[in-house]
This record gives C-alpha cells, structure tokens and sequence, in this order.
C-alpha cells in the first residue's frame, strides 16, 4: 500500500500596515486567541476541534501520513520585523527539509502579511519553499481578507479561501483545501485563472450575512464539482500594498474554463459596486439614537478601533459620548490599558480608581476618560469562548477588570484587559457576571466577527466612525502603495 505523505504548517499574520509597533518573534510565541507557536506534534494535538483551519485540513486528511512541521499567528498589527519573517520561515523550511520523502505540503496562511522587506509575505514564504520543493503539490487556505498576488497563485497549486465573515468557517476552509490538494496529487495540477477588482471595499461592508456578499457567497456553490472550483478573497483594505483589494480564483481542467469561471464572478462582483453599504454613523449620532431606543441591546460596532485589524483598542470617542448623555444600562468592550488594569488588581474588587482610562497609544481623536471609577470585578483574564467563532478556546485578556464610570446618574459599566483581544464573544462580557441581553447599549469593539455571537440578541447594529488605527473611511486613508486606478469605496 502507497502513503501519501503530506507536511502541515501555518503562519498567520494580518497585517495593518496603518497601525503602530510591529509584529516580532514574541508576538507569535504568544497565546491570545489562538495558541501560541506550535512546533512539531503540537500542530496537531493543541488545535485539534478548534475553528482552525489546520485543524479541519488535519482532520480531514484520514488515510494519509502527516508531518506538522509548525504553526503560529500573531495578533494584527504593524508590519512583520525581518527577524520574525526570517526565523519562522526558516523553521518551516527546515522542518519540510527535516520530513523526509513528501508528496505534498499543505500551508494555513492569512494573505494579506506585510513585513518590514516585503509587501507580499505569504508570496515570499512560497518562494522560499519553491526553491527547495520546486514541483512538490502546495496547497493554501487563506482568510477571507486575503490580499492575492498573480505570483502568489502561480506559486501555489490549489488554494482555498473562507467563505464567511464571521469566519465560522475556517475548518471547513482547511479541510476543503487538503481534499483538493490529495486530488492534486493523484493528477495533473488543475488550470487556473486569476481576477483583480479594481475597487476597495470597506470591511465593515463585507458581512457575508448581509447583501450583496451573501449573494456572492452562496453563487460560489455551483462551481464546486470534482474538478473545477472557484473562490473569491474581499481583501484586507489596511494593507497598504499593490495586490490589496478583492480577487477571484478559479480551477478547472483547462484555462478557458477556469478563464470562463473568473470572468463570471468577477462580473458579478463588479456590478454590485454600487451595493456595498459603507455607511457609518458618528459616536454622538450612534449613542443619541441608542439611548433613545425602547428596543434594546443596541450594539454600537466601534469599527475601527477592532484589535482584529490592528486597532489599539484603547480609543475612548464612544465612550465619551455616552459620558457626554449619562447613559444607562451601557457595557464597553474591551479597552485594553494594562496600567489601569494592573491599578485595579491592586486596589481589588469595590475599589476606586481616579486614574485616566484608555487613549495611551496616540491615536488622535478622543483624550484619555477621567473617571473616576468603581472596580466592580478582577480577573486573570483566562476567559473560555463560548459562540461558535472561537468555541474551546481561550481568550487570553492578561490581568483584567470590569469597571462602572462613579458618577451619580451614570450607569457605564467597562471591561479592560492587559492584552489587545477583539470583543467578538459574549464570554467577554458574561466572564465578569454580565447580562448582555438585559443591557440597553453595548459597544464591541470589532468590526464583523462579534455579529456570529451578539446579533441574535441585538435589537439593531450601527456601525460607528469613532477615530482609531484602522480605517473603515477609505477616502482618508493614506495609501502610498495601491497599484494605478483601484477605486476607494
């Protein structure tokens, strides 16, 4: 009997190349969301029934002879340092030398990786690998937001991309991906075809719940048959670099038929130009409409202060707002300000602090809020997930604290962590003794991913342009590096 024999590795970095700091070797040994840099049999026990997509390819891959090599991903930021670039990439290397005989490689990535040398990592991670398996099946899965590169296509043999956002379906992408890759093994690599659009789209307007990405989505199902597929990336808009934007791939047994497949979806993509909703609200408009709401929890989406996509997490413009009204029943989450966290563990729970919280990473736009406040709960910031996103997991807050604004006629309650993590799971809130459901406002800051776990208790979502690193308003961002006529929606 034939092994298939087929190396596993992954390397996750979405880059915000808006965003302050860097991204080095630390940041990837770190455990947050995800774990921290895995090495050899670890790639496989430690993300096992995680929505990883290493770990659908893993367990999908039944009947053939793993080897995990590596994996690790770091929370966005700034671009990639050279050190970590480096390092990781030659682990990975080394580990694929290290593996003996190979019929494949299978690779998780993100796609849209900056690093301090290259505007395209995951191009340059393929490259590299190129030159010692030059012929060897590679198969990738990417996020959703990938910034493609025709190089990066011409590089890979098959890849497979997520098909929702939230991304609840990153698994799925990683199994999908290794069947396709076992096919490419058993034949000739499949043709394919490569679109570019030539327009921007905002995040917060790629919800794949919403029109016209849901539409876009669901037609991708009638090309998957055994041989021919096709999969579209909406891109990572703070990426500042020439393959930024959306783009189609398709697979099929010739290039006029792959050529057929792209033509069609781009076409679509490009007639729903004018359908993408964009729109924001301002902090002041947002929480008046909130506040004034007999349905209730209204979610104010602090979009572009996502921890997600780079943000600091620390911005305070909706905050402010509601202070501005003396809001009632109004969770905050989650600002990250490990100096007032840590103030808060040492004056404990029904302590007061009268220390500024939040806006300590320089973003313009809103001042640090006085206070003062009541320390209603301490924690060590080891939260479990419990919404379908990130379930099993653990969110790793650091030293962290639940406090309300101690002012009369006021009821604000904030939670604040010592690490960056999204707000995307009503763990975030419920770890401190919160009822979300029973709040008149929350204020996630995410852009997307919180919609899989607070939408269905929402009574209504506003997206909100409140300053922060990573911007949701395109017009304004300051791009230096798109390629010629790419529009800004």
């Amino acid at each position: 009997m034939i092994t298939v024999r087929i190396a596993v590795a992954g390397f996750q970095h979405e880059t915000n190349t808006f965003a302050p700091g860097s991204a080095g070797f630390e940041q990837f040994q770190m455990a947050d969301s995800w774990p921290g840099m895995l090495v050899g049999d670890d790639v496989i026990t430690q993300t096992k029934g995680m929505n990883l997509p290493i770990a659908g390819a893993c367990a999908s891959a039944d009947g053939f002879e793993l080897t995990p090599v590596l994996w690790c991903a770091a929370e966005p930021s700034g671009p990639v340092t050279d050190d970590a670039f480096d390092r990781i990439s030659a682990m990975i290397l080394d580990g694929l030398k290290g593996a003996g005989p190979l019929d494949a490689i299978y690779l998780d990535l993100h796609g849209a990786m900056v690093t301090a040398s290259h505007q395209d990592g995951e191009y340059e991670l393929l490259r590299r690998i190129r030159q010692d398996h030059a012929d060897l099946p590679i198969g990738v899965s990417l996020d959703l937001h990938a910034n493609i590169s025709p190089a990066f296509v011409e590089a890979a043999t098959v890849v497979t991309i997520y098909r929702t956002y939230p991304h609840l379906d990153m698994a799925d992408t990683g199994a999908r991906c290794m069947k396709r890759l076992v096919r490419a093994c058993n034949r000739q690599r499949p043709a394919h075809a490569f679109r570019q659009v030539p327009f921007l789209v905002p995040l917060h307007a790629q919800h794949t719940g919403s029109a016209p990405c849901d539409g876009l989505y669901a037609g991708l199902d009638g090309f998957d048959g055994p041989d021919t597929y096709a999969e579209i990336a909406m891109g990572f808009t703070a990426a500042d670099a020439p393959n930024c934007g959306p783009s189609v791939v398709a697979y099929a047994d010739t290039p006029d038929q792959a050529g057929e497949i792209a033509d069609h979806l781009f076409e679509r993509i490009v007639a729903e130009r004018n359908t993408f909703n964009v729109s924001m609200m301002s902090a002041e408009q947002a929480v008046a409409l909130a506040t004034h709401s007999e349905a209730s929890p209204i979610i104010l989406a602090d979009v572009q202060d996502n921890p997600g996509a780079g943000g600091a997490s620390d911005t305070t413009g909706i905050l402010q707002a509601l202070l501005d009204v003396e809001a009632q029943g109004a969770l905050v989450g989650i600002i990250c300000d490990p100096e007032f966290a840590d103030q808060a563990h040492r004056v404990g729970a029904g302590g007061r602090l009268a220390m500024p919280l939040g806006a300590k990473q320089g973003i313009s736009g809103a001042p640090p809020v006085a206070g003062p406040f009541r320390v209603d709960a301490i924690s060590d910031g080891n939260v479990p997930y419990s919404g379908q996103m990130y379930g099993g997991g653990i969110a790793s807050l650091g030293k962290s604290c639940l406090v309300r604004v101690d002012l009369p006629g006021m009821d604000i309650r904030v939670v604040v962590s010592s690490v960056r993590v999204q707000c995307l799971d009503l763990g975030l809130f419920t770890h401190f003794g919160l009822d979300p459901e029973a709040a008149q406002i929350i204020v996630v800051k995410s852009t997307v991913h919180f919609r899989a776990d607070f939408e269905p208790i929402a009574a209504s979502i506003i997206c909100v342009s409140s300053p922060g690193a990573f911007p949701c308003r395109l017009a304004s961002s300051r791009y230096s590096h798109l390629r010629d006529g790419l529009e800004l929606l």
